[in-house]
């Protein structure tokens, strides 16, 4: 059993920076994989970074260049740094334990999400 703990959303202005935390806790198996995800109200819910086991990254293209992703394994917690923000990166996000099965990203574990707000 798993439980992820999220922290760090709150509201930022345009061009501000901001990092969301996701603290894993029980039984965490070395060939999970790590992504978040963000919800709009009116848009899609879209898989914005990814990080295997390896450590190896993917991102949307619509945050590429301005998120990052990166785990602390000795900590285990994952983050989300967040620059150059925008009105249009508003939106629930949530922090996910899963899986690859080729270069497709399943989701075994969600977090409760936390909201980010950007302000022009």
């Amino acid at each position: 059993q798993v439980q992820l703990v999220e922290s760090g959303g709150g509201l930022v202005q345009a061009g501000g920076s901001l990092r969301l935390s996701c603290v894993a806790s029980g039984s965490i198996f070395r060939v999970n994989a790590m992504g978040w995800y963000r919800q709009a109200p009116g848009k899609q819910r879209e898989l914005v970074a990814t990080i295997s086991r390896d450590g190896l990254t993917n991102y949307a293209d619509s945050v590429k260049g301005r998120f990052a992703i990166s785990t602390d394994n000795g900590k285990n917690t994952g983050y989300l740094q967040m620059s150059s923000l925008t009105p249009e990166d508003t939106a629930v996000y949530y922090c996910t334990l899963g899986w690859f099965r080729g270069s497709d990203y399943g989701v075994g574990n969600w977090g409760q999400g936390t909201q980010v707000t950007v302000s022009s």
